[in-house]
């Protein structure tokens, strides 16, 4: 579907706390007409309608005649209906992450997409956070990579457990960082303050030797999004929530640890303190929301028929990423209880 004179013609379904920042993003995005949204919530409707000045579509189908785009904004239970109905009439698909709620629903979507020949990108915003784009030159064959993305508690997003809310995010980011199969996943977790899992804690193995140690949470008293990525040529330190970072490397100068009859040791005169030994480069950011970069890149993709930084199969494989951590957390809480 091309777009009309005037802009590519955009639509928000569910206009809660993340709906709410997309309708008010469009806005203000060149070669986008924010054409309005809809929300089954009519309280809701009106307050975001008052604030933003978006109009309020009384159906999800009205909205539908009107755009050539839509963000799917709503709960995730809700994505398969919002997405394949827009997707039968073509029009071009945004879907907040997670993508679906199990595999087969996200299959549905793709197909639908597919032969509706609409685009479909998924919101793992963290794919366009200043730091992480920033890191991109610095990226080397990482090894291992640790991350943790802490929150208070919320009631959004608890439709679903953790891993699928927060733990996703880094799930996605982590696994495009690598970009090998999956070869050993080992996961456990609790819940605390909600009937699913609240907190958890993922370890993947990757052909290649690759590790990745991630811990998610949403019953913290602090918020953290921190992510550390351990490679030949170096270490990368990103703050997510700050959108800043370093890349530490050895000096030139400094000569790498001996073997001595088996054993390491520092060669004579090494320093002793960590930074004499390294190389500290701060990671030059740009300091652009990262939700509005990845409505450009919507924006770009649709009119210029290109694949999405993060496509809808990208969204597919973290699911099944974050629903094969769910399933050994299960089993970890199985096992826990039955010793």
């Amino acid at each position: 579907m091309s777009s009309r004179e005037g802009g590519f013609r955009v639509g928000v379904a569910g206009v809660g706390s993340l709906g709410f920042h997309h309708g008010r993003i469009l806005q203000d995005l060149p070669g986008v007409e924010a054409v309005g949204f809809y929300d089954p919530d009519q309280n809701r409707s009106r307050e975001v309608e008052d604030r933003l000045g978006l109009r309020s579509f009384s159906s999800l189908e009205g909205l539908l005649d009107e755009v050539e785009g839509l963000v799917v904004a709503t709960p995730t239970s809700t994505h398969e209906e919002v997405a394949t109905t827009a997707a039968g009439r073509g029009i071009h698909l945004f879907i907040e992450k997670p993508i679906a709620p199990t595999l087969e629903s996200a299959d549905r979507i793709l197909e639908e997409a597919e032969a509706g020949q609409a685009i479909v990108q998924v919101g793992h915003v963290e794919r366009f956070n200043p730091a992480v784009l920033a890191a991109e030159p610095y990226l080397d064959t990482p090894l291992f990579v640790e991350s943790h993305r802490l929150a208070p508690f919320s009631p959004r997003g608890t439709d679903v457990a953790v891993v699928l809310d927060l733990m996703i995010h880094d799930v996605d980011l982590v696994h495009n960082l690598i970009r090998n199969p999956v070869s050993e996943i080992a996961a456990a977790g609790v819940p605390v303050l909600t009937p699913s899992v609240d907190i958890a804690n993922a370890r993947i193995s990757w052909e290649g030797g690759a590790v990745a140690n991630l811990t998610a949470s949403r019953v913290s008293t602090e918020r953290m999004r921190k992510i550390r990525i351990f490679q030949p040529s170096g270490y990368l330190s990103l703050d997510l929530g700050e959108g800043s970072g370093r890349f530490l490397r050895l000096k030139e100068d400094i000569p790498l640890l001996q073997d001595r009859g088996g054993e390491l040791q520092p060669p004579q005169g090494l320093p002793g303190d960590l930074l004499d030994l390294v190389e500290v480069i701060p990671l030059e950011v740009d300091p652009v929301e990262p939700l509005r970069r990845e409505l450009e890149d919507f924006r770009d993709c649709a009119q210029n028929g290109r694949r999405p930084k993060v496509a809808g199969t990208d969204g597919r494989t973290a699911l099944a990423l974050a629903l094969t951590i769910e399933e050994r957390i299960s089993q970890h809480v199985a096992n826990s209880r039955s010793s």
